[in-house]
Order: structure tokens, then C-alpha cells, then sequence
């Protein structure tokens, strides 16, 4: 037997408000497959789906799905369906989905499908339910196909952050695509590196303790002996082969 979904309160948010402002740099670009002038335009709209849903550092050549972009320019699938593909990738579930409770997770995908922050708390528990009794699969079909979704962006338009302008702010709100794919419980979790230790051959017995710092990679400033060696046998192989030649010039006038 299926478990109802939690009913949470529909609070006032700024895409709910009817704005007058004049669009402007951060008003929403709409991509509609029902408004594509030329082929190429496409590919702008493929490109802003993977903007949309996955994290703008996840835009990877590994990462497109390509059996997907091609049943979509051939209207085998809808934009819906494209979108239901990403979200149900193996890129999107190791990147995001691993990385993340079900609490951040469900804040995550309200933002990047339904286009909007969450409500409150209770709106993440009510969702957090689903994912847990559904699965993923089932918490995305659910998204996908609820009311407030099809309303917004149907079957042909790639969700986009509705309506980030707020009234007495002179900027809007961050992009959705901007903020980091895992919250900083994953983060505590990842190894330690120091970067002197990053440096070294071999990782330090404190690594398993989690006792050192965040990696942070560094390009050495110090030339390695190795390739120094390299560059002065070829420096001074070069130096005799021109004092050579220098030579036989001299002898032969």
C-alpha cells in the first residue's frame, strides 16, 4: 500500500507573485522546442537542459548523454522526457544523488525541475518520503508529472529559476546551476590532504584518521631534478654541436 504524500503549506514565494518589472540581463530565457527557428537552435536547447539539471562543473563531455540528445533532435522524446533522462543518468545519480542526503537532494531537484526554492522543511520531509518509498525513479516521475510542473513548462520547455528579480534588491537571486552539488556533510567526509603531503610518494598514516587538511593542489614551483638534468644535457649539447660547427667554419677560411 502506498503512503500519501505529506501535505505542506504553499507559502507566498517570489515566482508565485505576479511581477511587473521590466526583463532585463537576470529575467529567464524560455527554450521551447515549439519556438526553434534553425537545427542549430537545438543545441543551444540541449545544452540548456544539462545547464539546468546537472552542475555547471558536471558539463562534461563524459557526461552527455548522447542516445537521449539524439531520440530528442529526431522527436522520438519530448524536452519532458530529455529531462527525466538526466535525472535518471548514471552521471547524475554519481554526482548528485550519491553526494548528498535525501533532504538536500529533494531541495536540489525542486530547484533545478520545479524551477523554485522549497517551501520549508516540511515540503523536504514530504518529498524525502517519496524518494525513500519510490525510489528515484519514482520521486522523478513524480516531479515530472505533477500539476505545478506541466502548468510551468509541459511537455516542450526546459525548466528554468522562475522570476530571480526581488523587489528592493538591486540584484536577483544565484542561479540554481551555480550552487555546489553536495552540501558540506559529504564535504566533512571527503580525505584530508595537506598539500606538503599531496606532494610526497606516499600518503601519510594520519590520511586514514581524517587529521589533515582539504586537498588543495598546487603546481610546484620547483622544476623536478629529473627533467633539469634533461634540459641541461640538451643546453649543453647544443652549446658544443655550435662551438663545433663555429669551428669548422674558422678552419675552412
Amino acid at each position: 500500500m502506498a503512503i500519501a504524500q505529506l501535505e505542506y503549506p504553499l507559502l507566498s514565494q517570489n515566482q508565485r507573485v505576479s511581477g511587473f518589472e521590466i526583463p532585463g540581463d537576470e529575467a529567464p530565457r524560455i527554450f521551447d522546442t515549439e519556438n526553434l527557428l534553425c537545427p542549430s537552435e537545438m543545441d543551444v536547447l540541449i545544452n540548456a537542459a544539462y545547464r539546468q539539471i546537472h552542475h555547471e562543473q558536471q558539463m562534461l563531455l563524459h557526461n552527455r548523454e548522447r542516445f537521449l540528445e539524439s531520440q530528442l533532435r529526431s522527436g522520438q522524446i519530448t524536452v519532458r522526457d530529455f529531462i527525466r533522462g538526466l535525472l535518471l543518468s548514471d552521471s547524475f545519480r554519481r554526482l548528485t544523488f550519491d553526494s548528498n542526503n535525501n533532504y538536500r537532494f529533494v531541495q536540489m531537484c525542486i530547484q533545478r525541475i520545479l524551477g523554485r526554492d522549497v517551501y520549508d522543511e516540511r515540503e523536504k520531509l514530504s518529498w524525502s518520503i517519496v524518494l525513500a518509498t519510490q525510489g528515484l525513479q519514482g520521486f522523478v516521475n513524480a516531479l515530472l508529472n505533477s500539476e505545478e510542473y506541466l502548468n510551468n513548462f509541459g511537455d516542450t520547455i526546459v525548466p528554468y529559476q522562475r522570476r530571480r528579480i526581488l523587489p528592493q534588491r538591486s540584484q536577483g537571486e544565484i542561479t540554481f546551476e551555480h550552487m555546489a552539488r553536495y552540501g558540506t556533510g559529504y564535504r566533512d567526509r571527503l580525505p584530508r590532504i595537506t598539500v606538503q603531503q599531496a606532494k610526497s610518494d606516499f600518503w601519510d598514516s594520519d590520511f586514514g584518521a581524517g587529521k589533515l587538511d582539504y586537498v588543495r593542489w598546487e603546481w610546484q614551483k620547483k622544476t623536478p631534478a629529473s627533467l633539469k638534468s634533461v634540459w641541461l644535457g640538451i643546453f649543453y649539447t647544443g652549446m658544443v654541436g655550435i662551438f663545433l660547427l663555429a669551428l669548422t667554419i674558422f678552419l675552412g677560411l
